[in-house]
């Protein structure tokens, strides 16, 4: 028989990064899941990719206090401020520009994120990460 889904944890971890304490900790502890078995894991599944950077995670908890997680790709706006350089982006984006990023970057950034976008091929997936830049206050350039 299948186990029975209590609930549904989404969070943004650093990879490799993950340990008891905010926002990992309570919000695993109020479902009564093991904080530190998930921890392991977490940063055992993220240690191949950048230390530090945010990776959203969607943590599904079962009746029995098991879980299973999985793990999505960094965030086109965490991708685009470190292509550009930039600590954050435009208050104002129509009429500050805050950095440039150019048509490469954008489609690096794209085959990053391809799992997660429902783009029908790259061309499209560079155009959606494109908006983002846009939006976020970047001049694309190509």
């Amino acid at each position: 028989m299948a186990k029975k889904v209590v609930g549904y944890i989404k969070l943004q971890v650093k990879a490799g990064q993950a340990n008891p304490s905010p926002p990992v900790g309570p919000a695993l502890g109020q479902r009564g899941l093991n904080i530190m078995e998930f921890c392991k894991a977490f940063n055992a599944a993220t240690s191949k990719l950048e230390p530090g950077l945010p990776t959203p995670v969607v943590i599904t908890a079962y009746s029995d206090r098991t879980f299973t997680f999985v793990t999505k790709s960094t965030p086109a706006s965490v991708l685009l401020k470190k292509a550009a350089g930039i600590t954050s982006g435009s208050k104002r984006p129509n009429t500050d520009k805050v950095g440039k990023v150019t048509r490469q970057q954008l489609e690096d950034i794209a085959k990053a994120k391809e799992p997660d976008l429902t783009a029908a091929d790259l061309d499209a997936a560079v155009r959606t990460i494109a908006g983002s830049a846009r939006s976020m206050g970047l001049v694309v350039e190509g």
